[in-house]
């Protein structure tokens, strides 16, 4: 049963993941002229409103991590979500921990970079205060947090672990 939760959980976190990227994450990397004046809208209130200037004017670090995003995890949520939306797909537990090593890497960058460095008030204002920093944090938060879940999940459970299962299958034997 909880491993079923956790399962519904890493559907919707990847099946979500597909528009967020499409349509907010890679207005970073491709012309405005590629997105519709409401999706360009969409993403500067929420970098004005979270105070995010890291979408609408991105350092080059920050668009190596988009534009990873595109060429090795877009085409992986899918499949994901579709592994655990079906569950148990045994499959799944290396592209997961893959997935879930890389996501958790670039994550603590962007979170450094979040809490340490001094942004500029213009052209795009970023944090200035500890409580602006930790919501823009919090925003961030859920994509180190779920990747971890994912892989203590994929290590750890013994529907996904191998090794517990025939470490199992050696006992009753």
């Amino acid at each position: 049963m909880a491993l079923r939760v956790l399962e519904i959980i890493f559907f919707l976190y990847f099946a979500s993941h597909i528009p967020i990227t499409l349509f907010i994450d890679l207005q970073a990397l491709l012309p405005a002229h590629v997105y519709p004046q409401q999706l360009r809208d969409v993403l500067r209130w929420y970098a004005e409103e979270f105070r995010d200037p890291m979408v609408l004017d991105p350092p080059h670090w920050f668009k190596s991590f988009i534009f990873c995003e595109a060429l090795f995890q877009m085409p992986f949520f899918p499949v994901a979500a579709y592994a655990f939306l079906k569950g148990g797909c045994k499959w799944i537990r290396t592209p997961a921990i893959v997935y879930s090593v890389h996501v958790a890497t670039t994550l603590l960058p962007i979170l450094a970079h979040i809490l340490f460095y001094q942004f500029p008030l213009e052209p795009h204002p970023g944090p200035q205060t500890l409580q602006e920093r930790w919501l823009l944090v919090s925003i961030y938060a859920p994509y180190l947090l779920v990747p971890l879940l994912l892989l203590f999940t994929m290590l750890l459970s013994s529907t996904y672990n191998s090794a517990s299962t025939s470490a199992n299958a050696k006992k009753k034997n």
